[in-house]
């Protein structure tokens, strides 16, 4: 035919600035309070920005957009509980 094959696919489209991106990545960081690469990447599909998952972890570590961690362990013990206990002390 004469053609070449990559007349048959879809060439990708154009890539999205980083500092837009990053843009966008500030203001997801406002909406959701602690948001990490996961959620910036589902995030930034909805709104139809597609964007590989080592581009947004690269921004992120670039443009110090880190979210804030939440706490996951919360002590529920008290540490001083056998100071004035009878049994632990000697006599």
């Amino acid at each position: 035919m004469g053609i070449a094959r990559s007349t048959y696919y879809d060439r990708p489209k154009r890539r999205a600035d980083d500092t837009a991106i990053a843009e966008t990545m500030f203001a997801i960081g406002d909406e959701f309070e602690s948001c990490g690469y996961r959620r910036v990447g589902a995030v930034l599909r909805q709104q139809g920005i597609v964007v590989n998952h080592k581009t947004i972890r690269r921004l992120i570590r670039e443009y110090d957009l880190h979210p804030k961690t939440g706490r996951r362990f919360v002590a529920t013990t008290d540490s001083n509980e056998h100071e004035g206990d009878v049994h632990s002390t000697i006599a």
